[in-house]
């Protein structure tokens, strides 16, 4: 009563200060638009693994801090790389970047012919023939730079923390300057590299983002003219729940939350479920005009009365995003803070903006001719026309009656089937490979695939950072060489290793030195741009193990069991006493997402059933209303399981959040008929008649309601990103299946239960399963 009193007092604010409420809320718009351009994108490997794990603490301080750039790679083919027109070309090219700000090195083909020229020779300055070229190569010939005959590479290393908008701009003038070095007819010079890769990702990102809105915008349009034809204004929800999207905009810039892949699929969602309750102000408030109220009693009716139902069920929603907080992945605890401020403000602009708008466009048509304009009023039907939602009112009602007919096959085929989805969840794969999710027409992934073809081994790798007192330690050098060919000769998906055992080697004819005295020469004479890769401050080596295309042959979980392998192996052939070896690397702290997306997945889904039941026994202090919902969508999140492995969809962070969806959107489908069956009760009928008058009279609104947030959802299919289409998928099949909990599962269990507890009372209930339809 409580809250129907603070209601209450809302819709008189709101009837008395309709225009100013107006005027604030469109101030409030240009507000979010600042917050909005605050908004950063974010795809790097801290969104995927939480900063705080060990695991991610190694790998930021042993190795970002130490080794890691962010690498351009150009890539030369189609010709012979012996030409001394293309090697002056790479010259020229590497000439016109190294000075660029934000480069810490490059090196190529032409740098390392200048090298060993002046290391040969003492000339530090390029061939002039095809003849001089080839013999300097056969001295020393990296295949990172030159993997064959008709390809070589150039990389440009940028500092770590350089930021997207500079890494743009360094991107603009290496292609600029590949036009400027004239590169000789014929070859095809291909600008690639992570760099590359992840600010087309970022514009792809973007674009994607417009794309999703776009769709869910014209989704919504179609089902506002399906669903809700009886209503002026009929469009009006969709500008409402805009303001309510664009105001999240603005708190996701001021609140700093990144945009990521998994983050930029929550505002076609946000759509679908705020549209709802713009829908139940929008609705009930021209019922209550109907009812011939004045404009000011009908607004203090409608937020009295509609106020505290939508906000029961914006926080039982809320409570199932609360567990999405329970995960270890930053980017999911982001969606999840996404998703709640955004269903907030989505009722805030129902109920400020949606409600005060109707106030105002009624008032207003009583006195001008924007009725003409703006309104829909439908014709009244003849005493014997059929309207075509009673038969539609009818077909819920005898679907009802047939449940409640038979409620112990029902319910039992529902378990059988929440128990075989629970199954067949544990052979659902996991994929974590960032390249997996993005548009496989994007030219830098296929760019960056054609790159790995090309590069002997592959482009991925496990990192061992070694602790040494002495990095010119001959015990040091001789392990990391001794334990390198072990890996490569008794492990499969280990092709070679590079490090300082690998340079002093190249640099001493192809024998590893043995005695400090020639090891610390051979530093002397080594390049710092060949050292700083593999040596840092004397203390730390690093030992890179090429895994070729493991990501992608093996998955997250083989690459965590390779992972496993390595460090089995470290333990069997330890490196000499008071050296420390640390494996880390991208792919090793990507590791840490199988527990997120396997027990911190479950862990997530069993938190929001309890936040969920929780909440509901908060509100309604009885068991069986607070179990029956929670229990019905229990079946429809086991019955995903099921759904994922026959599509075939992974486990991405994306679909990891699927649990927690289905108890937020779903429990309120349940909760709106539970309410509805138990006001019928209250009115005289019995259980049975109660639940087939409820499905018949409140079905149709929970239809529409789940048609809303059925195609709101159904935009992220179109997403050109594999994580959002894969998702959107699912999660339209699953909305769809909980409404079918709804009216299939749900009245028998919830109908059964209450007759066993009536009973338990001593209360009579009458005998048969025969129901009166009540019209």
């Amino acid at each position: 009563m409580a809250i129907k009193n603070t209601f209450e007092k809302i819709g008189k604010f709101i009837e008395d200060n309709p225009v100013p409420l107006l005027i604030l809320s469109i101030l409030l718009i240009f507000i979010a638009f600042e917050g909005a351009a605050m908004i950063t994108m974010a795809s790097d490997t801290d969104t995927f693994v939480n900063k705080d794990s060990k695991l991610y603490q190694d790998y930021d301080h042993l190795y970002l801090n130490m080794f890691y750039t962010q690498s351009i790679v150009v890539m030369i083919e189609d010709g012979d790389v012996t030409n001394p027109e293309l090697v002056q070309a790479i010259d020229r090219f590497e000439q016109l970047v190294a000075s660029v700000d934000g480069v810490v090195e490059t090196n190529s083909l032409a740098s390392v012919l200048k090298q060993t020229n002046y290391d040969e020779n003492s000339k530090r300055v390029l061939p002039s023939n095809e003849k001089d070229i080839e013999q300097l190569l056969s001295i020393y010939t990296p295949k990172s730079v030159v993997p064959d005959e008709t390809h070589t590479f150039i990389y440009i290393d940028v500092s770590g923390d350089v930021n997207y908008d500079k890494l743009r701009e360094i991107l603009r003038i290496v292609d600029e300057s590949v036009i400027f070095a004239e590169f000789p007819v014929g070859y095809n010079v291909i600008v690639t590299g992570d760099a590359d890769f992840n600010i087309e990702m970022e514009d792809e990102m973007n674009a994607s983002m417009s794309l999703l809105l776009l769709i869910s915008i014209g989704l919504m349009l179609i089902v506002l003219y399906l669903v809700f034809r009886h209503v002026r204004w009929r469009l009006l929800p969709l500008g409402v729940v805009m303001f309510g999207v664009i105001y999240t905009f603005g708190a996701m810039g001021f609140l700093d939350i990144p945009m990521t892949m998994v983050s930029m699929s929550a505002f076609p969602i946000l759509i679908g479920l705020g549209i709802d309750y713009a829908i139940q102000f929008h609705n009930r408030i021209e019922e209550e005009l109907e009812k011939g109220e004045s404009e000011a009693e009908a607004v203090i009716e409608t937020v009295k009365h509609t106020g505290p139902a939508v906000l029961i069920a914006v926080l039982i929603t809320s409570m199932g995003f609360v567990s999405l907080f329970k995960s270890s992945v930053p980017m999911i605890r982001d969606f999840g803070k996404l998703l709640m401020i955004g269903v907030a403000m989505c009722f805030l602009a129902s109920l400020f903006v949606g409600v005060t708008s109707i106030y105002l466009f009624d008032t207003l048509s009583k006195n001008t001719i924007i009725c003409k304009l703006t309104s829909f009023i439908p014709k009244k039907k003849e005493a014997n026309e059929k309207d075509p939602s009673d038969r539609f009112e009818t077909f819920l009602k005898n679907s009802t009656r047939f449940t409640l007919r038979h409620p112990i096959p029902v319910i039992l085929i529902a378990g059988l089937f929440c128990v075989a989805g629970i199954y067949t969840d544990s052979m659902i794969p996991i994929e974590a490979d960032t390249k997996t999710f993005v548009p496989m027409d994007m030219d830098a992934l296929i760019e960056w695939e054609h790159m790995g073809q090309v590069m002997e081994g592959g482009t991925t790798h496990v990192d061992l950072i070694i602790k040494v007192e002495d990095a010119s330690d001959p015990a040091v050098i001789q392990w990391m060489d001794e334990f390198g060919e072990h890996e490569v000769e008794h492990r499969a998906n280990i092709y070679g290793t590079e490090g300082m055992h690998t340079i002093l080697r190249s640099y001493n004819d192809g024998v590893l030195p043995t005695n400090k005295g020639e090891i610390e020469s051979l530093y002397a004479t080594i390049p710092d741009a060949h050292k700083r890769w593999y040596l840092h401050d004397n203390s730390f080596l690093l030992m890179q193990m090429d895994t070729g295309n493991a990501w992608a042959e093996l998955g997250l979980e083989g690459m965590d069991e390779l992972v496993s392998v390595i460090k089995k192996d470290i333990f069997w052939m330890p490196p000499p006493p008071g050296v420390a070896v640390t494996v880390t690397g991208d792919i090793v702290v990507m590791t840490a997402l199988i527990d997120a997306l396997t027990s911190g997945r479950v862990m997530m889904t069993m938190t929001g059933l309890f936040m969920v039941l929780g909440g509901l026994l908060l509100i309604y202090r009885d068991w069986l209303k607070a179990l029956v919902p929670v229990a019905t969508m229990f079946a429809v999140i086991g019955w995903a399981g099921g759904v994922m492995y026959f599509t075939g969809v992974p486990y991405t962070p994306m679909t990891a959040t699927l649990g927690a969806l289905i108890l937020g959107v779903g429990s309120e489908y349940a909760v709106l008929m539970m309410e509805r069956y138990f006001e019928e009760k209250d009115k005289g009928a019995t259980p049975h008649e109660a639940m087939v008058i409820a499905s018949g009279k409140i079905g149709k609104a929970i239809i529409a309601s789940g048609l809303t947030t059925l195609f709101g959802f159904s935009a992220l299919i179109a997403s050109p990103f594999g994580i959002n289409s894969n998702f959107g998928l699912v999660t339209v099949i699953m909305v769809a299946l909980a409404l079918f909990a709804t009216f299939v599962v749900f009245p028998p269990l919830l109908v059964n239960l209450d007759i066993w507890r009536e009973k338990r009372k001593g209360i009579s209930i009458p005998s048969g399963q025969e129901v009166i339809s009540y019209e």
